[in-house]
């Protein structure tokens, strides 16, 4: 153990855990439409979308907001926000995020589910990636097939996987999205289709990526985070996220912009920024 062999050991068994868990929930994942409300192409029946977030505090990695809210649909008014501060203490892993974030969000859900059983939202957006992820199974899959509601995974940026680039291709393409609505497909090269590049309003140049989590198709999934935009964040998402930075400047008496995580032991700030950098160019 004074060497850190046991530290190693535990570590690799908990990404063994991990992968386990992580392909179990995979093949539960349902990429198609399962609610009457999907149907409508006005989605005549949906009354509350909900939307997450996890903020962490700054100067403290192991420390975040996760952010809880329920918007009324079509009118995209704040219903229900739940936000609390928690520790994060699950390591960063590429492709497992989730195992890291998605328990507080849970949680969330759960108390949702007890306090306020009626405004239990029908659809989750979830800020990062559904099956457009390195192992095919993001935050807003594992957050679908956990909490068992549709889920919608919206990303910043592009995650470049199975083919994907950001190269001069990608940004053509976007250079081509003339209007809010536009989008074009982001396919893998198997030919399967992992996502859209929306540009989601017509303030905003730059897309966003969504991407199938559970329990809706894709055309249903964009159509839906784009009427939920008012700006470039869907509502959902961008009140979940100034929901959590509120509560963080009352309670914590910090001033939050989602920082660089500052070193954990044994790691000098170089290698936590390459952590970062390949972490922000799509989030899990």
């Amino acid at each position: 153990m004074a060497d850190g062999t046991g530290t190693r050991e535990e570590e690799g068994e908990t990404l063994r855990r991990w992968e386990r868990q992580q392909n179990q929930m995979k093949e539960d994942v349902i990429e198609q439409d399962t609610e009457e409300w999907q149907i409508n192409f006005s989605f005549a029946g949906l009354e509350r979308v909900g939307g997450m977030d996890l903020s962490y505090l700054k100067e403290d990695a192991t420390r975040a907001c996760a952010s809880l809210v329920v918007l009324s649909y079509p009118e995209l008014e704040v219903l229900y926000e739940d936000c609390c501060v928690v520790a994060v203490n699950a390591p960063y892993v590429a492709g497992f995020l989730a195992f890291r974030e998605v328990p507080f969000l849970l949680e969330a859900v759960q108390r949702l589910e007890t306090q306020k059983p009626g405004l239990k939202p029908q659809v989750l957006l979830a800020d990062g990636n559904g099956i457009l992820h390195h192992r095919g199974f993001g935050i807003a899959c594992h957050l679908g097939v956990l909490t068992g509601l549709p889920c919608i995974g919206v990303a910043k940026n592009l995650l470049q996987v199975e083919g994907l680039a950001n190269d001069e291709l990608h940004k053509k393409q976007i250079q081509d999205l003339q209007a809010g609505g536009d989008a074009f497909p982001l396919t893998s090269t198997s030919g399967k289709i992992l996502g859209m590049a929306l540009r989601s309003c017509a303030k905003s140049t730059k897309p966003i990526y969504i991407s199938v989590g559970h329990k809706i198709s894709l055309l249903s999934a964009m159509r839906l985070v784009h009427s939920c935009c008012k700006y470039r964040i869907p509502e959902p998402i961008r009140q979940a996220d100034i929901k959590s930075r509120e509560y963080i400047r009352k309670h914590m008496e910090v001033n939050i912009a989602v920082p660089l995580p500052q070193p954990e032991r044994g790691q000098d700030l170089e290698s936590v920024r390459l952590r970062e950098a390949d972490k922000n160019e799509g989030k899990d």
